[in-house]
């Protein structure tokens, strides 16, 4: 290859690369976290984006579209999910234009890099039954709104649904959708499957354990070593909870008639301190989850049903959250403390200040930062190799 060709080929890898991050998989790799803000005490979001940075976790869920956090993400090399939240659904749904003035303020203003926008959190099954007949329209608005934006092919549409869209899901095969949301559930996946969404559910073996201490082994429910169930209409065995929940959620599809349909964990975690009556919230059940996770998640395996498809999930949460309401396990689902440092170790190292790593950190993002926002830093790239070719 010429002198020529080569210093072609480079630039227009230097100038187009950072264009490819707008047809990048929603999801890269199988592990991602929660950011959730409901606390006083938490670092700022510019400290959060270090911290997540130096634990090489790249997919981040948050629940709104706070500006201060978009911002700190914007061209930091994240996959970010935004939230649209449930107080907002029914305005959404009603209103084309005001979906899109939201799409643009929200979305538009800070990509690359927001990949995904979470229509409403757990609304189907939920207690606000009005919402149920909104969240199909709110979907459809912001859907549409990314495409006249051109976003579309960039930024996934999709909802989170708690467990309590199913009936019947032990064994995992007998799972289908309630009878009072199905209705609802199977317009929402036909919009999903045209659209290329995924089912997107935040299951929680440690709430099914605390449901039924009694008869679930917590083995099962921590990815410890356990005879786990057997399926005897599949015979498909399982050895952990979660395996089981994600495939109860692939019986529920197929019964709906959406059997290509990829299920993806929104949500799992483990509670490390809970009330009096949720004595499996230690810190020791908390890092054997978290930490079990992470290696369940690293072999990059299916399930028993799905074999072929890849688990991935979020894991809940970046941070305690002191300021969030119910039982005190509610509070206590962090990784990591106030200070950035771990909770307790699952692999991670938390913050660090040197300044070589922060210089290392600020070149990894560099190519999700956009042409634009990169422009002197790759003229002066594209100096050097030119004067480099030339030298040759």
């Amino acid at each position: 290859m010429s002198q020529h060709h080569k210093l072609g080929f480079i630039l227009f890898l230097l100038f187009f690369g950072p264009m490819a991050s707008l047809s990048d998989p929603a999801f890269v790799g199988t592990y991602g976290i929660n950011y959730g803000r409901l606390a006083d005490n938490i670092p700022s979001p510019d400290k959060v984006v270090t911290l997540l940075r130096s634990a090489k976790i790249r997919n981040v869920r948050i629940f709104d579209a706070d500006h201060s956090v978009l911002t700190a993400f914007s061209g930091a090399g994240f996959k970010l999910v935004i939230g649209l939240p449930n107080g907002f659904i029914k305005d959404m749904s009603s209103n084309a234009s005001n979906a899109l003035s939201w799409v643009k303020d929200n979305v538009q203003k800070f990509m690359p890099g927001i990949c995904g926008v979470a229509i409403g959190n757990e609304v189907l099954g939920g207690s606000d039954a009005e919402l149920y007949g909104a969240l199909l329209g709110a979907v459809k608005n912001i859907h549409s709104a990314l495409s006249q934006l051109g976003l579309s092919d960039a930024v996934q549409v999709s909802t989170a649904h708690s467990q309590a869209v199913f009936s019947n899901s032990y064994p995992p095969s007998s799972c289908v959708f309630r009878e009072n949301i199905a209705q609802y559930m199977k317009s929402l996946l036909q919009f999903f499957s045209e659209a290329g969404s995924p089912f997107c559910l935040n299951a929680y073996p440690f709430l099914d354990y605390m449901n039924d201490p009694a008869s679930i082994d917590i083995n099962y429910a921590l990815f410890q070593k356990t005879k786990g169930i057997f399926d005897p209409k599949t015979e498909l065995h399982y050895d952990n909870m979660l395996d089981a929940q994600i495939d109860a959620a692939y019986a529920a599809l197929e019964d709906a008639g959406f059997d290509k349909m990829e299920v993806i964990v929104t949500e799992t975690g483990w509670a490390s301190k809970g009330d009096g009556n949720e004595a499996a919230a230690t810190p020791e059940n908390a890092r054997i989850y978290n930490f079990n996770l992470r290696k369940r998640l690293a072999k990059k395996k299916g399930t028993p049903r799905r074999p072929k498809n890849v688990v991935k999930a979020y894991v809940f949460a970046t941070f305690n959250e002191n300021q969030k309401p119910g039982p005190t396990s509610e509070r206590n689902f962090g990784l990591f403390k106030p200070d950035g440092s771990i909770a307790y170790d699952v692999g991670y190292k938390g913050l660090t200040s040197s300044s070589a790593d922060s210089i290392v950190l600020s070149l990894k993002g560099f190519p999700a930062r956009g042409l634009l926002r990169s422009y002197q830093l790759v003229s002066t790239i594209c100096t050097l190799v030119l004067l480099l070719l030339l030298r040759q």
